[in-house]
This record gives C-alpha cells, sequence and structure tokens, in this order.
C-alpha cells in the first residue's frame, strides 16, 4: 500500500491542502479561501479527499500557517511547524540550489535566506498591507478589473507611473490622484506592482543580501507584474516553482514524512474526524497585566484544547471529562 502524508496551511486568506507520496510527488492539491471560516473550509475540503482515500493510507500529516494549532486539533498533526520553515523545506526539495526564498501571501510576506540548505536569516511582515496581497486585491476591485488580470496588464506597460508604496492608505491615494491626471490603466497598474516591490525590498529585506538562485512563493506569485518588478530591482531572474501557491502545505507534509521515517506512527485522527462540528471561541484572561485572549476549540460540549496564552496556564490544559465552564 502506498504511504501518503498531508501537508496543511491554514491561512488567513487561503487554506492549502496537499498529499504527497514517498518521493515527494504530489497527488493531491487543494487552494480554497478560508473566508473567515477555517473550520468549515477545512472538514469540507477533508471530506472531498476522504471520499478518494482511505484512513490507513495516511502515514503522517504536518500543519502550518496561522491555523496550524487549529488544524491539529481537527486533524491529529504529527508536526506543527512555522510557515517559515515549511516554505523554506518546500523550496530546498524542488530546488537544492535555492538561497533566497521570496513568499508574499494575501496578509503577509516573508523573506527566507538559505546557506548550504539550512536557514540563516528571514524575516516576516504581518502589520503593512501594502507588502500583501491583499493590497493588489483591494486595488483591482478599485479599478475594476479582475485580479488574474492585473499581472498581465501590468507587463504591457512601457511607462509605469511611480505610485507611493511605504503605506496602502498613501498607496491608494496616490493611485486615486494618477487616474485623476489621465495616466493609462497599464501604466497605474504596473506602478501599483512596482510599489509593492519597493515596499517589500525596502521594509522586509532592508541590509539583507539577497543571493541567487531565487524562489518566489505564495498566491502572489502568479501575478507576472510583480515578478517583473522584482526582476527589475534586483536585476535577479526570479525562479517561479511549479507549485507556488501551496508551499507551505508541501514544506509540512514532507517534515511530516521525515517524521514518521524515525516514528512509524501517526496520530492522524481519520477522515471521520472531520464530521464532528467544532466551535472556537475566545475569552479574556485577566489573572496578569499580559491579559491573553485565549482561543478554545470545542467538540460536543468538551474543550478539546486552548492556546494563546503566554504562561501556558490555559494551554497545558486539556478538558477531557469536564463540562464547559
Amino acid at each position: 500500500m502506498t504511504e501518503l502524508f498531508l501537508g496543511v496551511d491554514v491561512g488567513s486568506v487561503s487554506t492549502n491542502i496537499v498529499m504527497i507520496n514517498n518521493k515527494n510527488e504530489l497527488l493531491e492539491k487543494k487552494y480554497v479561501r478560508t473566508m473567515g471560516n477555517p473550520i468549515k473550509v477545512l472538514t469540507k475540503a477533508m471530506k472531498e479527499i476522504g471520499n478518494k482515500y482511505n484512513d490507513n493510507q495516511i502515514k503522517g500529516v504536518g500543519t502550518t500557517g496561522s491555523g496550524r494549532n487549529l488544524a491539529n486539533i481537527i486533524l491529529g498533526a504529527d508536526i506543527i511547524k512555522n510557515e517559515i520553515t515549511a516554505h523554506a523545506i518546500a523550496g530546498i526539495n524542488f530546488t537544492p540550489e535555492v538561497r533566497t526564498i521570496l513568499e508574499i501571501g494575501g496578509q503577509d510576506s516573508k523573506i527566507i535566506l538559505i546557506e548550504n540548505g539550512i536557514i540563516t536569516d528571514f524575516a516576516m511582515n504581518t502589520v503593512c498591507a501594502a507588502g500583501t496581497g491583499s493590497f493588489l486585491d483591494r486595488q483591482s476591485q478599485r479599478l475594476g478589473i479582475e485580479i488574474q488580470e492585473f499581472g498581465d496588464l501590468a507587463i504591457k506597460s512601457d511607462n509605469p507611473v511611480r505610485i507611493a508604496g511605504r503605506c496602502a492608505v498613501f498607496a491608494e491615494s496616490d493611485m486615486i490622484h494618477k487616474q485623476q491626471l489621465g495616466h493609462n490603466q497599464e501604466d497605474i497598474i504596473n506602478g501599483l506592482c512596482e510599489a509593492l516591490v519597493r515596499n517589500y525590498l525596502n521594509n522586509l529585506a532592508k541590509s539583507k543580501k539577497i543571493n541567487k538562485t531565487i524562489l518566489f512563493q505564495g498566491g502572489v506569485a502568479a501575478n507576472k507584474g510583480i515578478r517583473k518588478a522584482f526582476e527589475k530591482y534586483l536585476g535577479e531572474e526570479i525562479h517561479i516553482p511549479e507549485y507556488y501557491d501551496v508551499m507551505g502545505s508541501i514544506g509540512a507534509a514532507i517534515l511530516a514524512k521525515e517524521k514518521f521515517k524515525k516514528t512509524k506512527t501517526t496520530n492522524f485522527r481519520g477522515f471521520d474526524a472531520t464530521n464532528v462540528e467544532y466551535k472556537v471561541r475566545g475569552f479574556e484572561c485577566n489573572d496578569c497585566p499580559n491579559m491573553c485572549e485565549v482561543v478554545e476549540i470545542i467538540a460536543d460540549d468538551k474543550i478539546l484544547a486552548r492556546w494563546q496564552d503566554k504562561c501556558g496556564k490555559y494551554s497545558n490544559y486539556i478538558n477531557s471529562d469536564d463540562n464547559l465552564a
């Protein structure tokens, strides 16, 4: 029987699930919008996969992304890793000579520097929208075009308009001003792409040495205008992996496979676990000045797990018998 491994990347914008075999070959890929409901999206996607495979085939599960703990509770993960590690593992797997990974998702962006297959430095932006895919989504809506057309229009431009890109609010105001001056759409779109790239390089990649080979990962890698802008400002070729949009989940699956090699066991709860009705709620702990906002996941009127408390008072506690407080 073929041994299969699941990788799950739950983010604020998209939830990505992949299945690989022992050779790291991609057998299944799901890229779906999270739409503010990660539990519903994750369980629906897993049910679809469960219609094609059985529990015994799954030998390992890895989770990553901002919702990795949530995915772990629902699925039973063997390894839970941050996005930096997951993206680096996937990049190295497909391109062993990679030195720099540029990753731009819907709500955050990352840069990862690698030497001899080892992460030597990284940075992550989760604050400024001007360096993320949500910035482009918003501007495409304002311009009245589909985001899928954004990159194709950008590369048609011969004279990009310079748009202030240090802040999403200023960039939007500047774009409107350029429209009012009569600049054509292609030049404005190209200007927006270059503004995002300048923001990325001047903030996230500031003072970091970007060496080739350079990989561009994340959903925004589909945008030809962003790739063109990176090549313009870096003066280097930008490589885009075949599965650029699910590299985080691929990395998680590879890590799960490596874990299985050592343990020969898995925590996978089975596809039927997605039939349970899960709920998430939060509360603020006032026991100390940290005032942590604790998140808990509930099923069948039982608390399965809690996290986000700095001291571990709640995250180290799993309710198996008590009723909800």
